[in-house]
């Protein structure tokens, strides 16, 4: 029996994980200095890595792109007229931060962007700061407990068990499975699977679905991103290169825009170079369309489409990024592409024959090669 007077116990709570206990550390550091700075009547300032300058931004064989160990920075300041407003903005989605991580719940930045809409103002200005604090803190987004919008698909042979329980086997299915938004927490993962095959358009996605692609050539697994890949379908790649190492290739548009979504697959040209090696998978390799594929397979010139200036300025600046000498074979395709002022869509091949690029070109080049 408790004596008079005495208070109760405090409520026992299991102690937080270390991750955990790392990510709230962090956020009490930062505040702690700002506090400090205020005791000291100087203008608090939150420090981050200059992820925007490609001289912090070396290339690895192994890793692809990632950021140098000591690299500059840029300051975000309290006392300028025109940066006070994100810092106040940093500052409000940290303090929401550390309340899901001590409460071990979740938000996605859609959810961050309407508890206050007047405040924050658009959808891009709360991407942008997280992806800031994210490279301040050098930690990823789940573990700041904010989750990605899911919109890429999966199919083909592979089955796994989601965190919750749910078993997903996407090798009965003859449609596609949204990637899962908890890309981390997916276990028992099987494969029969011989190679990985990323398509950058969900219509050509679609069209191998209907024709059967995963099972006619040998097993495969299918992703797409449906355009720009979001987090979690880049990190189900990576998973997926972790847990098989079979060959991964890509099927993408032969323009700049292409060539630009395999980067992303490949070197992960994002706010997270710092931890390059959770999400890039540098054996990615190019299938197709090459743009020299174009008069390799006599596509007729009513199925190419002339560069816009867009496109001239987009395939000029791809050539000036550090890592291209390091991908010759690379270059020698954009040179190409430069050189003809012509790209062409995937589905140019119809032109060829309407099953062309599920009967013709994808069983040649997966058997005989020409992928770079």
């Amino acid at each position: 029996p408790m004596r008079k007077g005495a208070h109760p116990p405090p409520p026992t709570h299991p102690p937080p994980s270390s991750a955990v206990s790392q990510v709230l550390e962090a956020i009490e550091n930062i505040i702690q200095d700002i506090v400090t700075s205020l005791a000291r009547n100087k203008a608090p300032t939150l420090v981050l890595d200059n992820r925007s300058d490609w001289g912090n931004i070396q290339f690895k064989d192994s890793v692809g792109l990632q950021m140098i160990p000591h690299c500059t920075t840029r300051k975000i300041k309290s006392d300028c007229p025109k940066s006070a407003p994100k810092f106040a903005l940093m500052l409000k989605i940290l303090s929401m931060i550390y309340k899901m991580v001590q409460n071990n719940t979740y938000a996605t930045k859609r959810d961050i962007y309407y508890t206050d809409t007047l405040l924050f103002g658009n959808q891009s200005v709360v991407d942008n700061i997280i992806n800031d604090i994210s490279c301040m803190l050098k930690t990823p987004r789940r573990s700041l407990h904010i989750l990605s919008t899911t919109k890429g698909c999966i199919a083909g042979n592979l089955s796994y068990t989601e965190e919750d329980g749910t078993k997903v086997n996407c090798t009965c299915s003859r449609t596609a499975i949204i990637v899962p938004s908890n890309v981390q927490g997916i276990r028992n993962l099987i494969t029969d699977a011989k190679f990985i095959l990323i398509v950058e358009k969900d219509a050509t996605f679609q069209r191998l679905l209907d024709d059967d692609f995963c099972n006619k050539l040998s097993p495969c697994i299918m992703i797409t991103g449906k355009g720009v890949p979001d987090l979690n379908t880049r990190l189900l790649v990576r998973k997926l290169w972790d847990t098989f190492h079979i060959p991964i290739f890509t099927l993408m548009d032969a323009d700049p825009h292409g060539s630009c979504l395999l980067d992303l697959y490949h070197t992960w040209l994002d706010s997270m170079s710092f931890e390059a090696h959770h999400l890039t998978v540098p054996a990615i390799r190019w299938l197709g369309l090459l743009p020299s594929d174009i008069n390799r397979l006599n596509i007729p010139k009513e199925a190419l489409i002339p560069l816009t200036k867009r496109d001239e300025n987009k395939l000029a600046s791809l050539q000036k990024r550090p890592y291209v000498p390091y991908q010759p074979i690379w270059k020698k395709e954009m040179e190409i592409m430069a050189a003809s002022k012509m790209k062409a869509e995937i589905k140019a091949l119809t032109y060829l024959s309407s099953d062309y690029l599920s009967r013709v070109y994808l069983p040649n080049k997966l058997q005989f090669g020409g992928w770079i």
